[in-house]
């Protein structure tokens, strides 16, 4: 791994080029970019940003999936000082259109086209005051590269003495509690000393293949996935979206050795191979989490995919990296615990006062260090609640601490759920669903799902002299709101069940 740590991702991308050159850092299907390579267009990138009028304090959006020059166009804005916001590519128009005015993004990089969608078309009716260029990933990257004075800008240099850890590096969106996703923000600082623990805990290693289905825009698959690959030397190989028999392709014909996601992942690779047998030799480590693990879960990924080193852990958006288990930890610790504080972090189980409880018993998990957020944006209020006094971060999940410090997380004190890996918070659904014209009232909750963990279910009162159906709400819902949002299914109710002070009994939904 680097030594000295980088103060920030860019210089990160630097030194690897130099310790580096000539080692491989992404295989994208025929490409392979080596460290020095890499290095070289990002700077190249960097340039052409700064020729567009692009500075230090800007917000500059990238909407795409996984691929190579999402990395080059990360580290480009990031060089000059500018922070990265990123795009789940399951937004609709209106989502994606709210994030990019909230943000004041100036430059959109985006592609032409996945999975059939163009995301030009969808932003076409949305009104982006700040919006300057929209930048094609997928056609003309090249010319976009060409469009400065390329690697060898002075201007460039001059824009790598200016940043510091306490430049912010990112700003990712979390689905929102209240109906609105909130932006976090993250600077060098926070995020590149919880990766290197997350390295040294998973033992990932120079020329490991790593790969990365975990999508960019997320914490996980940008912070512990591309840029880890920086810090560590392994090499990223990058998957637009997962699909179980390209992921087999990849594992045999690349020898993929580290292989991360959530808990689906992993049964969709046993499932195939119940059915026909691959190679999985080259499988090392991995990591997992997001939803309950089953410890027959654990023990088949060691036993049958050969993933000895398969840990849990937990972070979220507002802290990268907050506790993991150990390589060769019990797989019943594995499976029931997400592990122990990193180094780095302090964690606590606290009642409603923000008190310390005893281990053993329940309350909301805190965690106060270095990689907690810096706040979030433009939004001082929620930053207040989310982050105390004395500095400690409310996760808003509940859970208990053995006497060993492995938290067991038990519930959640906000209103989420998970669907496929995402965080879906019912009230930004339930907001969404809100300007269809039938509904009046609309509540949503999480129910038990077998190969998405949970999905939603919305119970919705009809305006009266309207009528509809759940087939028209479930369409309308898929054009209107990322697909792992989408309710499942609709149940129309005459009313919804509230207490005394008007708050829908969700408990009550649950039974109808």
């Amino acid at each position: 791994m680097l030594s000295p740590l980088p103060q920030t991702i860019p210089h990160a991308a630097e030194a690897a080029a130099r310790q580096w050159p000539d080692a491989p850092v992404v295989i994208e299907g025929d490409l392979t970019l080596s460290f020095a390579e890499l290095w070289d267009l990002s700077r190249a990138a960097a340039s052409s940003l700064i020729a567009r009028g692009a500075k230090a304090g800007d917000r500059i959006a990238i909407w795409a999936p996984n691929r190579h020059e999402w990395i080059i166009a990360a580290i480009a804005t990031m060089t000059i000082g500018a922070a990265v916001v990123t795009l789940n590519t399951r937004l609709k128009g209106r989502e994606a259109g709210d994030i990019l005015r909230r943000t004041k993004a100036r430059i959109l990089f985006t592609v032409s086209d996945f999975l059939g969608i163009d995301y030009r078309a969808l932003l076409a009716e949305e009104n982006l005051p700040d919006l300057s260029e929209t930048i094609l990933m997928d056609v003309g990257f090249p010319d976009f590269l060409a469009y400065g004075k390329g690697s060898g800008d002075v201007a460039v240099d001059a824009a790598l003495t200016i940043i510091n850890a306490d430049t912010i590096s990112d700003i990712l969106f979390t689905s929102g509690t209240t109906g609105s996703p909130k932006g976090v923000m993250m600077t060098h600082g926070r995020v590149l000393p919880q990766c290197a623990v997350w390295i040294g805990n998973t033992g990932l290693g120079f020329g490991e293949r790593y790969l990365i289905a975990n999508p960019f825009f997320h914490s996980f698959g940008m912070k512990v996935g591309w840029v880890a690959c920086l810090l560590s030397g392994a090499v990223a190989v990058p998957m637009a979206q997962f699909e179980v028999h390209e992921a087999i392709n990849l594992i045999e014909r690349l020898k993929i050795s580290f292989l991360p996601g959530p808990p689906t992942i992993f049964q969709m690779l046993l499932s195939e191979r119940d059915k026909k047998p691959f190679d999985t030799s080259s499988l090392r480590g991995g990591t997992t989490g997001a939803a309950t693990v089953p410890p027959i879960l654990v023990e088949r990924i060691r036993n049958e995919l050969g993933i000895r080193d398969i840990i849990t852990a937990y972070g979220m958006t507002e802290c990268v990296n907050i506790t993991g288990c150990r390589p060769g930890d019990p797989v019943d610790l594995i499976a029931q615990t997400c592990g122990a504080a990193i180094p780095g972090n302090e964690v606590i189980i606290a009642d409603e006062a923000g008190i310390e409880v005893p281990r053993g018993a329940t309350g909301e998990i805190l965690v106060r260090g270095q990689g907690v957020m810096l706040g979030y944006l433009d939004d001082p209020d929620a930053t207040d609640e989310a982050i105390d006094a004395d500095g400690w971060l409310h996760t808003g999940d509940v859970g208990t601490m053995d006497t060993n410090g492995y938290v067991r997380i038990t519930d959640r004190k906000k209103d989420l759920y998970i669907s496929g890996g995402f965080n879906v918070y019912p009230a930004e659904v339930e907001k969404l669903l809100s300007a269809h014209p039938a509904v009046a009232m609309v509540a949503v909750v999480g129910v038990p799902d077998d190969r998405m963990g949970e999905v939603g279910k919305a119970y919705v009162v009809l305006r009266p002299g309207t009528s509809t159906t759940e087939a028209t709400l479930v369409a309308w819902s898929r054009e209107n709101m990322a697909n792992y949002k989408v309710p499942r299914s609709f149940v129309f109710v005459e009313d919804l069940p509230r207490n005394a002070s008007g708050k829908v009994l969700k408990t009550e939904l649950r039974s109808i």
